[in-house]
């Protein structure tokens, strides 16, 4: 329970950094003839709804509405109880507003799936965290939506990386930073990370090998946070570069620390899914049991 709370505080503590420090990436969202008419339908001008400098119009003052949102939901993501049922539905609802972020990137990128599903463990973890607290963390549900999450993460990530879709530039710049490659180099290494996603999505449905597959899955996921702040902050640039890419290693918490649940939830060879009981405190469901 401790992974998921503290998985779902930092990706909805990082997108919150991200939206009041920064902006939210929903511009691809507004600026079309559509918004132009509601700005129209609500008798206001373009500018008065876009605004020409930081929140002083209705789109850059949503924009930090939805950042004190995630502020709020990343506090109730440590506090949320069973009976928390107005937290509970905060977290929900973080979740939707979640998903429609990584359907602004999707849009942003041209509608290339694997930058729709790569968000598949940030976008899920409040929800897991949800599911968690309410059926117990190694209820079925639970253990389903957190393969569903790292499975959609990785397939994400290899997708880009073994180059079904064109890699982006910033995988071949995180690599040869971190690492000091050549572009040949950085392009055969980043092949490879690919395969290897792939291998984890297929060997989480493999019992004997499932935990191999996400105790590399969680170490993986927390380099390729890691190599953000790693290859962008710079001793030249004003905060060293933090309050542009610390954030970005925080928000991706959830692709290294959804795989470590993982790996702690398998760690008996007498592992035993809950399927029914949602009662978190008696030993009887805990789910890890002696035969």
């Amino acid at each position: 329970m401790i992974l998921l709370r503290f998985a779902a505080f930092l990706c909805l503590g990082g997108w919150a950094w991200g939206h009041l420090y920064w902006e939210g990436p929903y511009g691809v969202l507004l600026w079309q003839d559509s918004t132009y008419q509601i700005a129209q339908w609500l008798g206001i001008s373009w500018d008065e709804f876009v605004g020409s400098g930081a929140g002083d119009g209705w789109v850059q003052r949503c924009n930090v509405w939805i950042g004190w949102f995630y502020a709020l939901a990343a506090v109730l993501s440590l506090t949320a109880r069973r009976t928390s049922y107005v937290q509970l539905a905060i977290l929900t609802t973080s979740t939707l507003m979640l998903g429609i972020l990584s359907y602004a990137k999707y849009v942003s990128a041209q509608y290339q799936l694997p930058m729709l599903i790569e968000h598949g463990g940030q976008v899920l973890s409040p929800l897991l965290l949800t599911t968690a607290i309410v059926k117990g963390p190694t209820h079925r549900g639970t253990i389903i939506i957190a393969m569903i999450a790292v499975v959609t993460t990785f397939a994400g990530h290899g997708s880009y990386a073994i180059g079904w879709w064109p890699t982006p530039g910033n995988f071949f710049a995180m690599t040869t930073l971190t690492l000091g490659l050549e572009y040949e180099s950085a392009k055969t290494v980043l092949r490879a990370a690919g395969m290897l996603d792939f291998a984890v999505c297929v060997l989480l449905f493999v019992p004997p090998l499932r935990q191999i597959a996400v105790g590399y899955a969680a170490l993986w996921g927390m380099l390729t946070a890691l190599a953000r702040p790693v290859a962008g902050m710079s001793m030249t640039l004003i905060y060293w570069g933090a309050d542009q890419y610390i954030h970005e290693t925080v928000l991706r918490a959830p692709h290294f620390l959804i795989p470590l649940f993982l790996v702690f939830v398998w760690r008996k060879p007498n592992f035993r899914v809950d399927r029914n009981s949602a009662d978190q405190q008696t030993p009887a469901v805990v789910g890890v049991v002696s035969r």
